[in-house]
């Protein structure tokens, strides 16, 4: 079990950036929450298998068609036991 907590630069919000990463987590069992901050980013965790928090990662890297990510900074957390995820 692992978690990255991620920050999304760039055109990523009003894009559907959260809801693919909701849609994302659901098909791969991972926990955590997305949302927008003021600054014009998004910002989520994700908590789970490797590989499939590694995925997530990736596909933040490169959003919803729609979406200009210029940068994604991901920091590893201590897992929390996050088993669904939220929108906020």
């Amino acid at each position: 079990m692992v978690r990255r907590h991620v920050v999304v630069h760039g055109r990523v919000q009003g894009v559907g950036f959260r809801y693919t990463l909701a849609r994302a987590a659901a098909t791969r069992g991972v926990g955590g929450w997305a949302r927008n901050r003021a600054d014009g980013t998004v910002e989520a965790v994700f908590e789970g298998e490797t590989e499939a928090v590694d995925s997530l990662v990736r596909l933040s890297a490169e959003g919803p068609r729609g979406a200009e990510v210029e940068h994604v900074e991901a920091f590893d957390e201590a897992p929390k036991g996050l088993t669904r995820f939220d929108i906020g």
